[in-house]
């Protein structure tokens, strides 16, 4: 559900934007009164393995489509709203920066759009009151069903009203939402399924965890979380740098859907304004666009062929491992900036 530039005016890019940039500053400052040793490391751990995890597209039987996870209930359940939202508006930025994926200008409405409503709307609002103190697996995998499925939801609409209030007219409104609903509403169930397995996991790695996420209180002293980061570590190694390799290689929902209104899987890049600019700026920042190396300088131009599955290339699994440590390192940098904080106001 990466948007493009292309997609958007500078306009909604910019709203969008301010509004990020709004609720990171509250997010900041919520989690500045619980963040501690403990869930800073925890965080950083969680972004690198949502990175190499958004890397693998799976099919959508049937459709010729496919997802990917998108991780932001994980994240909320795992964590708490406030600390989710910092890591996957870090996981997002690294994406976008140093990989291409996703624009700049459409940076604030993917962060929005992935990180808004799970960790804001559905985890407080439905996820939080239908699971209550229960930790039964059958109940949990019920509830991360739902949850994900609306988050997804509620995401999927929100790329379609940002392209209609940007004036996109290849992209009716009808026509798009009929599109875009569905074939997100398959996406959200393989991420309700992947979601309850992942936090059945935990609780029964370390069920104190997710009592104290759920509580809003900071983790305690004699949880020990070390099983549960190793866990994470070793996925986010193993996925970027070997499972990378058999992402499907058919077009995400967003793309499908584009391709199903319009005969072709983007628009047309904007050729003036602040688009082209910003994506000047990518160009130079992104060291491995595409989650692969770049071509050489005086390497002739070949035409595109069609990608080979599963795509065994050293430059996906550099990106994989290259990109989930920059996130770490991010959220790190991220989690000491606000307990400093922290420390200065008390």
């Amino acid at each position: 559900m990466h948007m493009a530039d292309a997609l958007l005016s500078p306009a909604v890019g910019a709203t969008l934007w301010a509004g990020t940039v709004a609720v990171g500053g509250y997010a900041s400052k919520k989690l500045k009164k619980r963040i501690d040793d403990r869930m800073i490391p925890l965080m950083g751990v969680l972004g690198a393995f949502i990175f190499t995890a958004q890397m693998i597209n799976f099919t959508i039987p049937g459709t010729g489509s496919s997802g990917h996870l998108a991780g932001g209930m994980i994240l909320a359940i795992l964590l708490g709203p406030h600390a989710a939202f910092l890591v996957m508006a870090s996981v997002l930025t690294v994406q976008a920066l140093f990989f291409a994926d996703g624009g700049l200008l459409a940076l604030g409405c993917n962060i929005w759009n992935m990180g808004f409503y799970p960790c804001y709307l559905v985890y407080p609002l439905l996820y939080k009151p239908l699971i209550g103190e229960s930790q039964n697996p059958g109940r949990i995998v019920a509830v991360s069903l739902v949850s994900a499925i609306a988050a997804l939801q509620l995401g999927a609409f929100s790329v379609v009203l940002e392209t209609l209030l940007s004036g996109k007219s290849e992209l009716p409104f009808g026509v798009f939402v009929l599109l875009m609903q569905p074939i997100h509403l398959g996406i959200g169930i393989v991420e309700g399924f992947v979601t309850a397995g992942i936090i059945n996991y935990v609780r029964s790695a370390r069920p104190e965890l997710l009592e104290s996420m759920a509580a809003s209180r900071p983790l305690g002293a004699s949880i020990s979380l070390r099983k549960v980061m190793v866990t994470f570590v070793v996925l986010a190694l193993i996925t970027g740098g070997a499972l990378s390799w058999f992402a499907s290689t058919h077009p995400d929902g967003l793309e499908w859907s584009i391709e199903k209104v319009t005969g072709k899987g983007e628009l047309p890049e904007q050729e003036h304004g602040i688009a082209p600019v910003l994506k000047g700026i990518q160009e130079k920042t992104a060291f491995l666009p595409d989650y692969g190396f770049k071509p050489a300088g005086n390497e002739p131009k070949k035409e595109k062929a069609a990608p080979a599955w599963p795509g065994i290339e050293a430059g996906t699994s550099a990106a994989g491992v290259i990109g989930s440590a920059i996130v770490l390192g991010l959220i790190l940098l991220i989690g000491m900036g606000i307990r400093s904080f922290r420390g200065r106001s008390t």
